[in-house]
């Protein structure tokens, strides 16, 4: 198996490394598939959720969900197409519906190769306290954290808003840094879409862009088979019995398990990256 692993630029240049050592926190995007509501149970609680502190910009965007979900429109301004009527209506009154726990709630092909349902109860417990997902709608959820169903793409335009992403950013950078904590690597599993909603603030050193190779010898792989090995990695890294220290070690651990590439920041303040190749 081919391990590409490249050392720092501080190792290249003789500084010493910096410490990454302590508990890893995994950024995981929401997904555009949820599943429906319960038939019955109590809707969402806003003050109950992860990080209080986005409530009022919570707060703020469902109310401007539902009146976009409501107008003449709503397709264009969510980028839906009109069979997913269905999910507009349901908009219009997000906050009405019955709640699941958020890993359940999402259902896409990154959650699949997560498959939180599965995790043994330590890597649960893991997932509790490393796992953030990020979202259009919530900003940063924990999976203790429950939602209802809902349908906003993060390049909607809702009305008294438009664009979500320069809202995010005015308060999620420093959420996940406060997540990340003092030591231990982030590794983001998030497109580029959604990590221009909010990137760690001045953590770059220590934070790991996850990304799939697509083009192979035998073809392209799909978007799907991507997502869903992006969510394999994640179960793999709370599976296991140890925390890897900096970007090499996550490699390596990585690198059992696929073919891996990791590159260094190519500039202060950006983040290394992390290639997956599918297996043979």
């Amino acid at each position: 198996m081919r391990h590409d692993l490249y050392k720092s630029r501080l190792q290249y240049e003789g500084l010493p490394p910096p410490d990454y050592s302590g508990a890893v926190l995994i950024v995981a995007p929401p997904s555009e598939s949820k599943r429906p509501a319960l038939p019955s149970g109590p809707p969402v609680d806003l003050a109950s959720l992860s990080f209080p502190e986005l409530t009022p910009l919570r707060l703020e965007i469902l109310e401007a969900l539902e009146i976009t979900s409501a107008a003449p429109d709503a397709f264009r301004r969510l980028q839906v197409r009109p069979g997913m009527a269905a999910e507009v209506a349901r908009n219009t009154a997000v906050r009405e519906l019955p709640v699941r726990p958020v890993l359940d709630v999402y259902s896409g092909p990154l959650h699949e190769g997560l498959d939180a349902a599965t995790l043994s109860p330590a890597a649960r417990a893991r997932a509790d306290n490393r796992l953030v997902v990020a979202s259009s709608l919530w900003g940063a959820l924990r999976p203790v954290d429950r939602i209802p169903p809902y349908r906003l793409h993060v390049c909607s335009h809702l009305y008294g808003i438009d664009r979500l992403e320069p809202m995010w950013r005015t308060v999620l950078p420093a959420v996940f840094t406060g997540a990340a904590g003092k030591r231990g690597i982030v590794v983001d599993l998030r497109s580029p879409g959604y990590q221009a909603i909010g990137m760690p603030t001045g953590l770059g050193d220590r934070t790991v862009t996850l990304r799939v190779e697509q083009r192979t010898a035998a073809g392209r792989i799909g978007d799907v088979v991507a997502k869903r090995m992006r969510g394999q990695a994640a179960r793999l890294l709370l599976e296991a019995d140890a925390d890897p220290d900096d970007p090499v070690e996550l490699a390596a651990m990585l690198g059992e398990r696929w073919p891996v590439a990791l590159e260094s920041p190519s500039r202060p303040g950006a983040t290394h990256r992390l290639t997956l190749f599918p297996a043979d």
